[in-house]
């Protein structure tokens, strides 16, 4: 299951290294590509935000 990124997102980029497959797209909100997201949490654990979550 990949994580999505919500309309909260500050586009603030902390998100973006820490993807370990480079799936994060700038943009207004970000985006996470659901065919390259491993589902490891990274991006979440450092938004400050609280923007990124699991699809559901």
């Amino acid at each position: 299951m990949a994580y999505k990124i919500s309309d909260a997102c500050l586009a603030c980029g902390a998100c973006v290294p820490e993807c370990p497959v480079s799936a994060i797209s700038e943009g207004n909100p970000y985006t996470i590509d659901a065919d390259k997201c491993q589902d490891c949490g990274a991006c979440a654990e450092t938004c400050p935000a609280e923007a990124i979550s699991p699809a559901k």
